[in-house]
């Protein structure tokens, strides 16, 4: 995500952030005087700042004659950048935290058209540079040190220009954006507002709604003719709306192909991918490496037939723990601890940012009235530190939050403070490598302090669940979403009916329809128009790489390998200083290449190995 997108992101209605403006408050909820003293100060800070649009102007029209021009352009579009970073990061956080007041909302709007205005006022600096001659950008860059931090920055767009348009064609592309963004709003507004979702009664007598909330609250159910009829009506609902929802994704899917064409790409995949210059063959890989693992995939559904008592396991099975839960209690204090211990493998001094974070109030902790839910972290404030979001429940789950948002924060630190700001802001595409990574060392931490097998059981199973949604399902949605372009760019129509019938075969092949692994009723072919995803563009594919990468870089450190331990902190240090699939492979690990899904493999058959292990030495009491 460009830092340009993370201000936006900030600003957005989704961000589940909450904010202590004080020094003196909670010790359990984070300080924000480390990125403006008072709200006072924060909103001169944001004058100053709209006070300086005009600036941004400057140069237009001559950033060929000089290297030194150029530096200043982009030193001072760049300035601007990492303070907007800084207010939007303040006005988002204020806001949540109490999501009721309308003055820190005002505020956070405020921002919001700022960074809009942001980049309208500098939109032009891309195409300028890129209509210079050839080899102009190389020669500036040797003959003016100031534009060393900017390198990567000129060299990307370099890469870009044979995809480059006309400024009229450009112009007439980027106003095309508006038509572009119809069918995700469409989906959105009938999927979360206008469809007439069904009540039911439960075994229990209770009469629940299933929206979307309701239907991720009650497909776990224990009762196993509750979970069927939760499925039943939840996407009966979906069903009535099939036609409709293929209109918009047929649409979605028509953009991204003629975004592809207009720019000359060779298919929506290969844009996509561009704009981190990942290589095709990660795609490909990453699909089939998971359809080669099938069968491990199938021994796990047939070990939670087993768990769960059921001969016959269905789709609607496929939720509920395999493990019931067990009353483990963590306190905060108790959880940082474990995150702490769980940490050790990678240093003293990563150990110890994390500890001074959690001394230091980086972060909000419990939940509370007015505050956004959920778990996150914000590293974009880029002179301070970062910030982690948690709602604490005291629960495993939130420990394992914890570690895994504390990845994400140790990323954003560790990046910022050996990268000038302009390579500092990593892809996504490595995003979550650092916070899966961070998952491993702590179940390696849970199973080694485990009292019970009880308990031992408890944290397989959740890390088992954890990686057949997070590689499996997401790999699953990845191939479905590379069929759909595909048959778009060969001329054929996506309509309700066919995207079902693609999916149901996609569903049904994962999961072992026709083995008797799972049976997938013809009712769930239609789970399709419930994704979000598929309006994002090859998305989901990123958190399937990046657990495998995390798998096999843990494995490395874990194994006390040579290098290892340095080699991933170079990772995080790197930002986004070169190209994310380079930057991996530095670090050793090629998504191009079998040997991560291997080392994925590898634990996932080492986890139901452990757990079969347990289960026979029960069985033979």
């Amino acid at each position: 995500m460009t830092r340009m997108a993370v201000v936006i992101f900030l600003l957005s209605a989704g961000m589940s952030v909450a904010a202590s403006a004080g020094k003196n408050g909670d010790q359990h909820r984070w300080d924000l005087t480390d990125l403006y003293p008072t709200p006072e100060a924060f909103d001169q800070a944001r004058r100053a700042l709209a006070g300086r649009l005009g600036e941004l102007e400057q140069g237009r029209g001559r950033l060929g004659r000089s290297a030194a021009e150029l530096a200043t352009v982009l030193e001072r579009m760049f300035g601007f950048a990492k303070e907007l970073a800084r207010v939007a990061s303040y006005a988002a956080m204020r806001s949540d935290e109490d999501t009721r007041e309308a003055g820190p909302l005002a505020a956070r709007q405020e921002v919001q058209q700022l960074a809009v205005e942001f980049a309208a006022r500098t939109a032009w600096i891309a195409p300028e540079i890129l209509a210079l001659p050839k080899g102009r950008v190389a020669a500036l860059l040797k003959s003016e040190p100031r534009l060393a931090p900017y390198r990567f920055f000129l060299e990307d767009l370099q890469r870009q220009r044979p995809h480059t348009l006309s400024p009229d064609e450009e112009k007439l592309l980027a106003q095309a954006g508006t038509l572009a963004r119809a069918p995700y709003n469409l989906y959105g507004i009938l999927a979360n507002a206008d469809m007439p979702f069904p009540e039911v009664k439960l075994s229990t007598g209770e009469v629940v709604r299933l929206d979307q909330a309701g239907y991720t609250k009650y497909r776990s159910l224990p009762q196993r003719a509750d979970r069927a009829l939760v499925f039943q009506e939840f996407w009966k609902a979906f069903k009535g709306f099939e036609r409709t929802f293929g209109v918009a994704l047929d649409a979605q899917v028509n953009a991204d192909v003629f975004r592809a064409r207009a720019r000359r790409y060779p298919s929506a995949l290969a844009a996509s991918l561009a704009a981190h210059n990942v290589p095709e063959a990660v795609y490909r890989t990453l699909i089939a490496q998971a359809q080669r693992a099938l069968p491990l995939l199938h021994r796990a559904f047939r070990l939670r037939s087993k768990m769960l008592g059921i001969d016959d396991l269905a789709y609607h099975d496929i939720y509920p723990p395999l493990v019931k839960e067990l009353d483990l209690r963590f306190p905060i204090e108790q959880g940082q601890a474990v995150v702490l211990e769980a940490l050790q493998p990678l240093g003293e001094e990563y150990v110890g940012v994390v500890a001074r974070g959690f001394a230091s109030r980086w972060m909000d902790v419990y939940p509370r009235p007015g505050k956004r839910s959920g778990a996150y972290s914000n590293g974009s404030a880029y002179d301070v530190h970062p910030y982690v979001l948690m709602n604490y429940n005291d629960d495993y789950e939130s420990v394992s939050t914890l570690a895994h948002e504390w990845g994400h924060a140790m990323h954003s630190y560790l990046a910022n403070a050996a990268q000038p700001y302009p390579t500092a802001d990593y892809s996504i595409f490595i995003a979550e490598v650092a916070s899966t990574f961070n998952e491993a060392l702590l179940l390696d931490r849970m199973l080694r302090g485990a009292r019970s097998e009880d308990e031992r059981l408890y944290y397989l199973g959740s890390y088992l669940e954890g990686l057949r949604g997070t590689f499996f399902r997401q790999t699953m949605f990845a191939e479905f979403e590379l069929a759909i372009h595909e048959a778009v760019e060969r001329g054929e129509a996506l309509t309700g009916q066919r995207l079902s019938a693609m999916y149901l075969e996609l569903l049904r092949r994962y999961h072992g329809h026709d083995a008797g692994v799972v049976r997938i009723d013809d009712a769930y072919a239609v789970e399709w128009a419930y994704i979000p995803h598929f309006y994002y563009n090859f998305y989901v594919y990123q958190y399937a790489t990046s657990l495998a990468a995390s798998a096999l870089l843990a494995q490395q450190v874990l194994a006390g390998e040579a290098g290892a331990r340095e080699r991933y902190l170079a990772l995080l240090r790197a930002g986004g200083s070169r190209y994310p699939y380079e930057l991996l492979v530095e670090a050793g690990v090629d998504l191009a290449a079998e040997a991560p899904y291997r080392a994925l493999e590898q634990r996932m058959t080492w986890i139901l190995d452990e757990i079969e292990t347990i289960l026979a030495k029960r069985a033979s009491r």
